[in-house]
């Protein structure tokens, strides 16, 4: 049975309470278009598993402290802001179901929301002399940018291989999740030492996370993403590298060449995914993806039993349980 967001965040639920009334107040400004614009995005917060998982990270370590919420609403605000200026480079007019800020207030309004964001998350940082996490979340959102960088230069080859599949989604993916997780334990005083394990734990939930969410593609079930779509938009992932790197050289360049050309023919893209399926290239997946996840567990089980423990463990298996 998938356990749900709710259950996972139960320690920390006043905490995430205590949370959006700050993360509010943390965005407020005097100009009335950028309120209602900033009210709007706050609308269409998602599950924040972003800050679910810097209080736990917290908890597990010591206390939850104002840097904590501190450092958990500096992700969220870096975080938002990348996915403001994702839309207006994707032209997408949908974000989760409702328009897209640029769909509504055009890009010029929508490429200076997310740089008020940015700012906003930066002075939060050094007003307060957090230094040390505004350089973990630093770091995090300039691999994002080399991730979606490398992401482009390699789609127009469609030459991707395992090793460059694995290092763009560590960059475009874990590496936020990495952040959560050391940012949470930075923030109640671990040690260096601790810091960088909690971030090589996320690392590994991060790539499963990806991993799980390539798979949605090829499977039959609603997921909130249609079947099909990273073939449609040439991306190459985990299940189907493994497949083009296990079939002859012909039908390797056959499948590329019907990527490169006829990924908008929904029958061709059907095609594909029966080639990726017959290539077990989904099983592959599947047992990579189980690999993460031991090895996160793993490194969450050397840290002392608790509460804060068993949901971060539980939040791991939502990981490769969730439906969407």
């Amino acid at each position: 049975m998938t356990v749900s967001i709710k259950e996972i965040q139960q320690p920390i639920s006043e905490e995430m309470g205590i949370f959006e009334g700050k993360f509010r107040s943390y965005m407020k400004t005097r100009v009335r278009l950028l309120n209602n614009i900033l009210n709007y995005t706050l609308k269409r917060k998602g599950k924040q598993m972003r800050p679910i998982l810097v209080f736990l990270s917290a908890g597990l370590h010591g206390e939850i402290s104002e840097a904590s919420y501190r450092g958990a609403a500096l992700i969220e605000l870096l975080h938002t802001a990348t996915l403001v200026h994702d839309d207006v480079v994707d032209d997408s007019n949908y974000r989760r179901g409702f328009f897209s800020i640029n769909a509504l207030w055009k890009n010029k309004i929508a490429v200076l929301i997310g740089d008020y964001l940015l700012s906003r998350g930066l002075l939060l940082s050094i007003d307060h002399e957090d230094f040390h996490l505004l350089k973990i979340v630093s770091n995090a959102v300039k691999e994002m940018s080399e991730g979606e960088l490398l992401q482009i230069e390699k789609a127009r080859r469609l030459d991707i291989t395992e090793d460059v599949y694995f290092e763009i989604i560590r960059q475009k993916t874990a590496t936020l999740i990495s952040a959560c997780c050391a940012v949470g334990a930075a923030s109640a005083g671990a040690t260096k030492e601790v810091v960088d394990k909690m971030h090589e734990m996320g690392n590994k939930i991060g790539i499963a996370f990806q991993i799980k969410d390539d798979l949605f593609d090829y499977g039959t079930d609603e997921v909130g993403k249609p079947l099909g779509i990273d073939i449609k938009e040439k991306k190459m992932t985990l299940p189907l590298i493994y497949a083009l790197e296990n079939t002859s050289w012909l039908k390797r360049k056959e499948i590329i060449l019907k990527i490169r050309l006829q990924s908008n023919n929904p029958k061709v893209v059907q095609e594909i995914i029966e080639f990726v399926r017959d290539s077990g290239g989904l099983e592959y997946a599947t047992d990579v993806m189980n690999q993460y996840i031991k090895e996160a567990n793993d490194i969450l089980l050397s840290f002392p039993e608790s509460s804060y423990r068993e949901s971060i463990q539980q939040f791991i298996a939502f990981v490769t349980q969730r439906k969407k």
